[in-house]
């Protein structure tokens, strides 16, 4: 979760009646509901953001200030490890909407580098959501409807890290180029000339360089790697330093995916750009890669929170979710399929395809 001193309540006051404050998207600043007062967000404290040594802290070499305790609570049913109120003793998990009991202890983390405040509002989010179910003609009715009409948004900060690296990487290979060669060949008993495609291998071997520079890998398990993939991409440039304001009114979720095994899928990423360089460079108009060796250095990493607006609900005894990019609004989701839906459709289709069959044959 977004690490939160355990000695220490972020709660922010308002100066003018005392009722707490939240983070509005729509102006950046702090309002407050009940008697309209707004604020600017102190960054006073804020750290300037500046990447990690990622050798240094996968071996849990921290400094005291790039790590903080927050009290959190994690879901028996999806996993999701959530920030709660310190007032809060009991509460439903917002991705999955199972109720859970908060666990009063501290959890330690690598503290949030930086924060891509939310964008859009609460209302915005509900109506992309609404747009995106009545394109889903094959969603039971019921849980549209229940969407619809069902409890607000929650706006949840999610983990993710980002890695930068620098690798050189040696290859050596096989240039294929096209040529053509001409043949006869009987067609319809008759000789005829035809251009057969052949390729012309040689060796090639070289090196290849790139920087790599905010390799974002999504470090939760509570949102499947399909949404956090789908609602990319991510203003990145838009992210602000750490400062606890932009998370009043919000919960954040603490990272569940370690540093070191989320570098693995960052490495996948950057080997799969680096095949693509090496095949550039190879040439020709095909390709072959027999080896290739990488040499990576200077790694270093951010911890940065993402807004989501997410809306989970149960319909039937199972959970369904919907979340929507706090920044750009696109939507993603679970969705059940309509047995009676899909059924009248086909049936429909059956006719359509009988009667056109019907009247062709009395054209006939």
């Amino acid at each position: 979760m977004t690490p939160v001193p355990s000695d220490q309540d972020h709660r922010f006051p308002c100066d003018t009646c005392g009722s707490d404050l939240r983070f509005a998207p729509d102006t950046g600043l702090l309002v407050c509901d009940h008697c309209g007062n707004t604020e600017e967000i102190s960054d006073a404290n804020a750290t300037p953001i500046r990447e990690l040594d990622f050798e240094r802290m996968v071996r849990q070499q921290f400094n005291q200030s790039e790590t903080e305790e927050t009290r959190v609570s994690s879901c028996p049913n999806c996993g999701a490890v959530v920030e709660f109120d310190p007032t809060a003793h009991a509460a439903e998990c917002p991705f999955c909407a199972t109720p859970v009991v908060a666990d009063t202890g501290p959890h330690r983390h690598i503290k949030p580098a930086g924060v891509a405040p939310f964008e859009i509002t609460e209302s915005d989010a509900r109506d992309a959501m609404n747009n995106w179910l009545g394109k889903l003609w094959f969603a039971p009715s019921g849980l549209q409807d229940y969407a619809r009409k069902g409890r607000r948004l929650s706006g949840i900060y999610v983990p993710y890290w980002t890695y930068d690296a620098d690798t050189r990487t040696a290859y050596s290979g096989l240039r294929g180029d096209t040529y053509y060669e001409t043949r006869r060949v009987m067609v319809d008993g008759e000789s005829r000339q035809r251009k057969v495609a052949k390729t012309r291998w040689r060796p090639k071997s070289g090196r290849v360089a790139r920087a790599f520079d905010d390799i974002l890998v999504s470090a939760t398990r509570s949102l499947p790697q399909r949404y956090t993939t789908d609602l990319a991409p991510w203003e990145l440039d838009k992210l602000s330093p750490y400062a606890p304001g932009f998370l009043a009114g919000f919960r954040s979720e603490a990272y569940t995916i370690p540093l070191d095994e989320a570098f693995k899928t960052a490495r996948a990423i950057m080997d799969r750009r680096i095949t693509r360089d090496i095949k550039f460079d190879i040439g020709g108009d095909k390709q072959r890669i027999q080896s290739a060796k990488t040499d990576i250095s200077d790694i270093t990493f951010k911890h940065v929170l993402l807004p989501v607006w997410i809306a989970a609900y149960k319909y039937r005894g199972k959970s369904f979710r919907f979340v929507v990019n706090g920044q750009t609004g696109k939507v993603r989701g679970e969705r059940p399929w309509s047995i009676l839906k899909i059924a009248i459709a086909v049936i429909f289709a059956l006719g359509v395809a009988a009667a056109i069959g019907y009247f062709s044959a009395e054209a006939q």
